[in-house]
């Protein structure tokens, strides 16, 4: 697995990049404007120039966005939905010019709305997207905790979004742990992280999954509580981490930190350090090795 972290684009995008370095990164996730903010400046042609060159010269990748908080292409209300879809295209756009191919985005909240309709409108919203332009940036839907009304708790669900779309090709998947836990996907043994992979290899098919949030959780099993902690001391623990990074059927996924830091990112290189310390430390079983 490739391993990173996601870092602030504060004073540009390529000190993201810089960033990501010195904490030992291999991956990198980062937003593409401010993620509380509806609005962003253009991207100007500098900005691309450095980012890109850092990005040689460090040699770190894949490199992934996450869409902003704000964003919500299930939502019922008609003003939102069409506010939503407009910002969405809008990071889409802006992943292009940056070289980056993949943009994460939690499905969404139904509020109101039925479900089966919830998921319909966010395929709707994609296919608009993509139907005007198609993008070279995969949507990578990322599985939920299940809190409040939020999409994407189930594995079916996800699917269900996909089902619906014009263009499935452009959408493929981002798996949380802390997610997958609170959801009550039990990652944390052989079997059950077994059993939970197949579920989503029949389901949504492992070969669209472009990523995975490596994030353990601070609330048990099934809380439907999103709240990460830092790898090895929350609910997934480090058995449950010792899965991913030896399935050798992520070797070229990034693993993205979405974990605490500080100023000096000490907090992500020892997470890292972590993760790295579990090659080799989990038991096999069928789809673990080749």
């Amino acid at each position: 697995m490739l391993l990173g972290a996601h870092m602030s684009i504060a004073g540009g995008f390529d000190k993201a990049v810089e960033r990501a370095q010195a904490a030992g990164c291999q991956s990198l996730q980062i937003f593409t404007k401010n993620s509380n903010q509806w609005k962003a400046k253009p991207i100007t042609p500098e900005q691309i120039e450095a980012f890109r060159a850092a990005l040689a010269e460090t040699g770190i990748g894949p490199v992934v966005a996450h869409d902003s908080y704000l964003i919500n292409l299930a939502s019922p209300d008609d003003e939102l939905w069409l506010k939503s879809t407009a910002a969405f295209e809008d990071e889409l756009r802006r992943c292009e010019e940056l070289g980056v191919g993949f943009l994460v985005t939690h499905p969404g909240a139904a509020k109101e709305s039925p479900r089966e309709d919830a998921m319909a409108r966010v395929a709707e919203a994609l296919d608009r997207i993509y139907g005007k332009h198609r993008y070279p940036v995969m949507t990578l839907l990322e599985n939920t905790a299940g809190q409040g009304t939020t999409l994407g708790a189930s594995f079916e669900e996800l699917a269900g979004i996909v089902d619906r779309a014009t263009y499935p090709e452009q959408i493929g998947f981002c798996f949380d742990t802390c997610h997958a836990l609170a959801a009550g996907y039990d990652i944390r043994g052989t079997e059950g992280y077994a059993q939970t992979m197949a579920g989503f290899d029949r389901l949504l098919g492992l070969d669209k999954l472009r990523c995975i949030h490596l994030n353990d959780s601070q609330k048990e099993l099934g809380s439907r509580r999103d709240r990460h902690a830092h790898i090895g001391e929350g609910e997934v623990g480090l058995a449950g981490f010792a899965h991913f990074v030896n399935d050798r059927r992520f070797r070229e996924v990034p693993g993205i930190l979405e974990t605490p830091k500080s100023d000096d990112l000490h907090e992500d290189r020892e997470n890292l350090e972590r993760l790295r310390g579990l090659e080799g430390a989990a038991p096999p079983f069928p789809g673990l090795t080749e």
